[in-house]
């Protein structure tokens, strides 16, 4: 299957430039998207476009990553209703090192022919003047050209307007794709269908200039079945950093999807062959209370951006805080990954001189904790077999808690009726 009809049939193509299905087709073509630096991760609003390269170089073509490093300073004004902050060049400098190695992760880079490259574009601008910039660029692109675009008129008409700065994030971009068309010989640009009008900027310059001809791709901009945006969660944004979003919430967000979206999101966010997601498909509709879709998806996405450990970290993780799983896992994190699973449930704190001297249970309960509050509420709660420690039911009112009691030494998991966690840290 070629690489256009991989993105048809998973749901993910919407603007093809004429003629580029064409030239994939006869020849193997290095072919860019762009990533904006201003954070030190991405997250899965991203993951459409690493997709895309992924099935680029699936398909025998050469992708190439651009790292915005120049760009990111100004911030793409596209549909966007305010004008972003600027970063400094340290900052940004640091947000494209952590990027790579994200983006290492998905694709295969090094120096052959079909392995991806990655570019950042303050390479070539950061020598340039302002007379240079427009003397030698400003010049390839008419102001009328620019103010048709529907992204620049938007914030015209918007309250807030559109600075000059931002006016010229086009011409960058643009520049971007004629650079990358003569040095590299990067025939496409890829992006999200919000970045078509960039995109043919970017191929006008390439005509104009030197008479050259350059094509381009835009995939469907994801939106959940409700109308809601992809990726983001009550909490922010989901992202592939681990430490800015656990493995285990990242799979919680992957098994949480309703059954439209995981039925479409499957094809995307996977490379799973379409006779294999048609199975899972029809399984999960004879029994739909399984989750097969979700979870199939889930465990595909979690090991592609973590790993088959963090994948396994987080089934162990739903079992303990939703089933009766063992609390061994737990030995295997560190502190803050501990913190992330126990994230919104009540947490108090012992000292360990009290727990080397033992405390017992109704005092750990109801005066050195909160658990409950008052001694005889955790007696009454203990007799009546309410009660757990570290996933144990206690009923002696008389049991002392001392430190052979922790888990992963640092840790008493207290358990009040089947759903009411609390952590207690030494």
């Amino acid at each position: 299957m070629s690489f256009v009809e991989e993105l048809r049939w998973r749901g993910m193509l919407q603007d093809i430039m004429p003629g580029t299905e064409d030239l994939l087709n006869k020849e193997k073509v290095a072919g860019y998207i762009g990533f904006d630096p201003t954070g030190d991760s991405l997250h899965v609003g991203h993951l459409t476009q690493i997709m895309t390269l992924i099935h680029f170089q699936n398909a025998g073509h050469k992708p190439v990553a651009l790292v915005g490093g120049a760009t990111g300073m100004i911030g793409d004004p596209s549909f966007k209703s305010a004008e972003r902050n600027l970063l400094d060049e340290a900052t940004l400098q640091h947000n494209v090192a952590c990027l790579k190695k994200q983006l290492g992760k998905f694709l295969e880079f090094g120096e052959g022919e079909n392995d991806a490259q990655m570019v950042n574009n303050y390479d070539w601008f950061k020598d340039f003047s302002f007379l240079d910039f427009i003397r030698d660029i400003g010049k390839m692109i008419t102001v009328n050209y620019m103010m048709a675009k529907d992204s620049v008129k938007k914030r015209l008409e918007g309250d807030n307007g559109l600075s000059f700065t931002e006016f010229t994030y086009q011409l960058i971009q643009g520049y971007d794709f004629y650079y990358l068309w003569k040095h590299h010989n990067c025939k496409i640009q890829m992006g999200g269908s919000d970045q078509w009008g960039n995109i043919v900027t970017g191929s006008e310059m390439i005509r104009r200039q030197d008479q050259g001809t350059a094509y381009a791709i835009t995939t469907q901009l994801i939106k959940k079945a409700d109308g809601q945006k992809f990726g983001k969660t009550e909490s922010g944004a989901v992202w592939l950093d681990p430490k800015k979003t656990s493995p285990y919430k990242y799979y919680q967000f992957w098994l949480n999807t309703s059954d439209d979206d995981a039925k479409s999101w499957i094809k995307i966010f996977t490379l799973k062959p379409q006779a294999e997601i048609e199975t899972i498909i029809a399984e999960h509709d004879a029994a739909p209370h399984l989750r097969i879709v979700q979870k199939a998806l889930a465990k595909d996405i979690t090991i592609r951006t973590h790993s088959e450990e963090a994948y396994e970290t987080a089934i162990k993780t739903s079992e303990f805080l939703f089933g009766n799983g063992s609390l061994e896992f737990l030995n295997d994190l560190d502190h803050e990954a501990v913190l992330e699973v126990f994230e919104g449930i009540p947490q108090f704190q012992v000292t360990r001189e009290d727990l080397k001297a033992g405390i017992n249970i109704l005092d750990l309960l109801a005066v050195n904790t909160q658990v409950f509050p008052s001694k005889g509420e955790a007696r009454k709660m203990l007799q009546g077999g309410g009660v757990s420690i570290n996933r144990e039911k206690a009923t002696d009112i008389e049991q002392v808690i001392t430190e052979n009691n922790l888990v992963n030494n640092k840790y008493i998991i207290a358990q009040r009726g089947k759903k009411n966690y609390y952590l207690i840290i030494a």
